[in-house]
């Protein structure tokens, strides 16, 4: 298993082993001892509490999301069937990097997952005609503790990679970045 830093500090780009034959493949999802006492930094802090499943057609954008307080995630996301782009955006206080975003694309052919740090807000566009998305939840969801910004904050500047996005009326009504409470920030 290959683990890289990505480009906002915290976040991991993950590339598993994959083991191929004529019967089909096999590969670890995760593994604990990779992350924790290695040169990566910050490790996987805690242990993954909640497994989330999302099946998506083409075009629909989920996200951005994050959770408060003592609900806050950390997550590893990996595709399990069709192609995604990724988008994590640094919220926290203080950070170097406050409001920048990364992408990334993952799908089920190379497997390749990403490590979202707490104090950022996850969400992706699906790239293929549909797409299923698992990910790995440090702390369980808690729904007076979500929050999130809209998909479409002209100062994030996220290009989605879809033409004719599918967002959910949640979605579309989220406050933009800069108009949240210092207490919404992580």
């Amino acid at each position: 298993m290959k683990i890289r830093r990505a480009d906002l500090e915290g976040v991991l780009l993950i590339e598993p082993e994959i083991y191929r034959d004529d019967r089909g493949y096999f590969l670890e999802t995760w593994r604990e001892e990779y992350f924790q006492g290695s040169d990566i930094s910050p490790p996987v802090s805690g242990r993954f509490v909640q497994e989330n499943f999302s099946w998506s057609r083409q075009g629909v954008i989920r996200g951005l999301h994050y959770q408060t307080g003592d609900a806050v995630q950390q997550k590893l996301v990996r595709v399990t069937h069709g192609r995604i782009l990724d988008v994590v955006v640094d919220i926290r206080k203080g950070s170097s990097t406050f409001g920048q975003h990364l992408t990334v694309e993952l799908d089920d052919k190379d497997h390749h997952m990403i490590l979202v740090p707490a104090g950022f807000a996850h969400g992706f566009s699906v790239l293929s005609a549909e797409a299923g998305i698992s990910y790995l939840c440090s702390a369980y969801y808690n729904p007076s503790m979500e929050r999130g910004i809209r998909w479409s904050d002209p100062e994030l500047d996220i290009d989605w990679k879809v033409s004719d996005p599918l967002v959910s009326e949640k979605d579309q009504n989220q406050p933009l970045l800069s108009e949240l409470a210092d207490g919404d920030l992580l």
